[in-house]
């Protein structure tokens, strides 16, 4: 029943807004509120091209999705995201970033100026998180890219610094984000787990080649200043890190040691050592991912009703995260890793849920529910492939690796992509976009506002 439901909803929308939004079948059919303007805040899935730039640009790109017209036979899908779909459907302007540029490597080219365009009202920004600023792509991250990431409570801000300070209580505002906030997370736990195993393979790996010398002590030293010289030297690779500390081994008395009969096990024991060192840190500090998307979540909720709706905003509509676990990137994950995404994704949800529930002025949309749906039951919504990725990852086609930032129908896979549910690893293509608008302006309805 729940897939009918929602694929039906999505076709009444399209309905809907094809007579108007009111679902008048005759007679007056203009809007049921009429909207001054819309204003957005949030990350990439409502950027309308911040970095649409220098480089970006040329390459074809500045959205998250297939850029432009993806496929011959699609000539209605324009590499529009959601907020563009649903603000032509409520009649106003075009939504048009309030900041572009790039602060990345200058010499890559990614170093462009960054415009404040006052009359632009969408201040999402592709690797946006909720109020911290250094987010994916961020040059702070090491990114040659150099994304501003400008966080959703400094956006508001910004908009408030433009307006005085006040929303006038007739616009449209719409926020969405967090999904940053989980990459980032998750990006750092796993980064913090390989170096507990890199720590573990050196320890382990260390003992057993001094333990053959006639100075165990003396040679474990020289053994591990050996391997930690070399893992810090650019270019370094495991097998040069055991090739210095098999020559370090030989040099501190145990020549059995450069013979790989008597090196090889040690090494192999060394990798197990390090994989559960890194599985235990993993497990161990799982929970801290959870608890920071509660935190984001509690966050969000409270920028909505003390900076949004407190400042007199009274028609804000707010997107729950969706099931980011499903998506392409999360499917390369572990069924553990796949696990914990779940659950701190519905952690920063059940924020917005409890921290929301009652807000007369806030419609909140569960994308998450349709998003699990959508994958399960592709057929019902219309999609062809909710699996794989519509962007190419051959660096020759795309020069920033997959990435739907400078995705177009020049650089997608091949065959007919034009009703996958993914541009690239998390980002929705034109089609799916589509039915994301179908459902909020349906929503809208229920909510008595179209």
């Amino acid at each position: 029943m729940r897939k009918t439901n929602f694929a039906l909803a999505l076709l009444t929308a399209a309905a809907l807004a094809a007579c108007g939004g009111n679902g008048s079948t005759g007679g007056d059919q203009s809007l049921k509120t009429k909207f001054s303007s819309q204003v957005s805040f949030g990350d990439s899935l409502s950027d309308v091209g911040t970095y649409a730039v220098g480089p970006i640009a040329a390459m074809g790109g500045g959205k998250y999705t297939i850029n432009g017209n993806n496929t011959s036979t699609s000539p209605d899908l324009t590499g529009k995201n959601w907020t563009e779909l649903v603000a032509a459907q409520l009649g106003l302007p075009a939504p048009c970033a309030a900041q572009t540029g790039l602060q990345g490597d200058a010499k890559q080219g990614f170093s462009v100026a960054v415009v404040n365009n006052n009359n632009c009202l969408n201040y999402a920004q592709g690797g946006s998180r909720v109020t911290n600023p250094v987010g994916p792509g961020n040059a702070l991250t090491g990114s040659p890219l150099g994304q501003m990431t400008v966080p959703v409570a400094k956006q508001i801000d910004n908009h408030l610094a433009k307006v005085g300070g006040k929303f006038t209580g007739t616009e449209f505002v719409t926020v969405m984000v967090g999904g940053n906030d989980i990459l980032m997370q998750l990006g750092g736990l796993q980064t913090d787990a390989t170096a507990a195993g890199s720590t573990a393979f050196a320890t382990s790996l260390t003992g057993q080649l001094a333990a053959g010398a006639p100075s165990p002590a003396s040679a474990a030293q020289a053994i591990g200043l050996a391997i930690q010289t070399e893992a810090a030297r650019p270019g370094s690779t495991s097998e040069s890190i055991v090739g210095v500390a098999v020559t370090a081994a030989v040099k501190a008395g145990n020549t059995a040691a450069g013979n790989p009969a008597v090196y090889g096990p040690m090494v192999a024991k060394a990798q197990t050592d390090a994989t559960t060192a890194g599985n235990n840190y993993f497990a161990a500090n799982s929970a801290r991912i959870v608890s920071a998307m509660a935190t984001a979540g509690a966050e969000t909720v409270a920028l909505v009703k003390n900076q949004i709706i407190g400042k007199g905003a009274n028609f804000v509509l707010v997107n729950n995260l969706p099931d980011v676990a499903s998506t392409p990137s999360g499917k390369h994950q572990t069924a553990d890793v796949q696990k914990l995404i779940d659950t701190a994704v519905n952690a920063y949800n059940d924020q917005l849920k409890s921290g929301l529930a009652g807000e007369s002025k806030v419609l909140l949309v569960d994308f998450y529910t349709v998003s699990k749906d959508q994958v399960a039951n592709p057929a019902v919504y219309g999609l062809s492939n909710t699996k794989e990725m519509a962007c190419s990852t051959d660096l020759a086609k795309n020069a920033l690796g997959g990435t739907s930032l400078v995705c177009n129908a020049k650089n997608v896979v091949a065959g007919d992509v034009s009703r996958y549910m993914f541009a690239d690893e998390i980002h929705p293509t034109p089609f799916e976009y589509r039915l994301v608008a179908s459902y909020v302006l349906e929503q809208m309805v229920v909510k008595g506002w179209l």
